[in-house]
């Protein structure tokens, strides 16, 4: 990822991404070439401008005040923590996205299938005379169907925008100074105006591209977000003294407001390191997806060939113990004397990968960072910081919080194995 990053820049053919971002043109999966040269510009340049990212401010601190307020009205009873931050993560990003939220167990339950999917091993992608125990496991059948199921949603939703701008135009609607940060302008306006306007480098969007792309932004906005807060909540309960020092942190910045803004995120020193270590322990991604070697190279030794697959273990190198003083202990304040960080310059902490192929929409170790990756990192402080401001917040029949369940389930991102079921209690009853 740094010496020989260029030669590990790019990406397997892996079936089941393959199928279900149209060929692999996304930029999370495309091989390294000019489509997603052309396909990260357009991300930078148009989707992801921190004009754009601050426009849609409004949307995180609505939707975390829903889900805070709607924490409020089950206080002292049992609640599906879990849940609740999974549908904070997707109602953001539907909103973002797509213009609106979704309601109703169809659509979760379709973008749940999606990331389970992609997080399936297949035999296929590993021993290719093997392809054929993923026909007879009903793999195939099942990332045909997904596949089709996805497509027809995303097809529904691009028509609903092309109808939308007709009428617009239709009305005479349309100024031609028009902010395209307005609220009413989500990311899949953008990109169907990148597709219109055609400038850039005469590379054409095509439909299934914007497609992909939609998926890509659902794929890395939702699970990993959620997971990554509720690993957080999971932590403080475990270790009290941590949750009181955090929320005696947000109290004396919050003094008392009905809730913490993206203004106060900048003075919570404890709330980043806490938020460091969580994604130390528990990285979202534990194996960041596959490179691919374009040539022939010798790396540590070993002769690597061209077309070798690569996978590398963020979680393991999270735990190292030649890297990390207690290793697998939950300690924040590992943080506070040094400059570690996450985005992708030290590659003992690397959640979201380094070099060329970082997680796009997670963080980057440049122009892409302090775009959408600062979004997802946002939306975690925000509803961290507000839930530790309003509640206290126990775990069901914990008696010894350290007793509380921490084991994985492994995939392509990591969740608990049990629901987080809690008890809030308002701090300001």
């Amino acid at each position: 990822m740094k010496t020989h990053d260029l030669t590990f820049a790019s990406r397997p053919k892996l079936s089941i991404p393959h199928a279900l971002t149209y060929g692999s043109k996304d930029i999370g999966f495309s091989p390294y070439g000019e489509h997603w040269r052309q396909m990260r510009s357009i991300a930078v340049v148009h989707l992801l401008n921190s004009k754009r990212v601050q426009s849609f401010r409004h949307v995180r601190e609505q939707e975390t005040r829903v889900m805070i307020d709607t924490i409020g009205k089950s206080c002292r009873l049992v609640i599906d923590l879990g849940k609740m931050l999974n549908l904070l993560a997707n109602n953001i990003i539907c909103r973002v996205t797509l213009g609106r939220t979704y309601e109703g167990e169809k659509f979760h339950e379709l973008l749940g299938r999606f990331t389970y999917i992609l997080g399936l091993f297949s035999f296929g992608n590993y021993i290719p005379w093997l392809s054929w125990v993923d026909r007879l496991s009903g793999l195939e059948a099942k990332m045909k169907k997904i596949a089709e199921e996805v497509d027809e949603f995303l097809e529904g939703i691009i028509e609903e925008h092309i109808s939308k701008k007709r009428r617009m135009h239709g009305y005479g609607n349309k100024n031609e100074n028009e902010n395209e940060n307005d609220k009413g302008h989500d990311l899949v306006d953008v990109l169907l105006d990148v597709q219109t306007e055609n400038n850039t480098n005469n590379f054409i969007l095509h439909r299934d591209a914007i497609k992909a792309t939609i998926m890509d932004i659902f794929a890395a906005g939702t699970d990993t977000t959620s997971t990554t807060i509720e690993w957080a909540i999971s932590e403080l309960i475990r270790h009290p003294r941590v949750m009181k020092k955090l929320q005696k942190e947000v109290s004396e910045i919050g003094q008392g407001k009905p809730m913490i803004t993206e203004d106060d995120l900048a003075q919570m020193t404890y709330l980043h390191v806490v938020l460091k270590e969580v994604l130390r322990l528990h990285t979202p991604l534990p194996l960041l997806i596959a490179r691919e070697s374009t040539q022939d190279v010798k790396l540590m030794g070993y002769d690597i060939s061209a077309g070798t697959q690569v996978i590398i273990n963020a979680w393991a190198i999270g735990r190292d113990p030649s890297r990390w003083e207690g290793h697998d202990k939950f300690s924040p304040e590992r943080f506070l004397n040094n400059c570690i960080d996450y985005k992708g310059l030290d590659f003992e902490f690397i959640p979201f990968g380094a070099g060329r192929r970082v997680g796009v929409f997670i963080g980057s170790v440049n122009d892409l960072f302090d775009l959408f990756g600062s979004f997802a990192i946002v939306v975690s402080e925000l509803a961290l910081a507000n839930l530790v401001y309003k509640y206290d917040i126990v775990a069901l029949k914990e008696t010894n919080t350290q007793e509380l369940d921490m084991s994985e389930i492994t995939g392509l991102t990591l969740h608990r194995k049990s629901p987080l079921l809690a008890v809030a209690t308002s701090h300001f009853e």
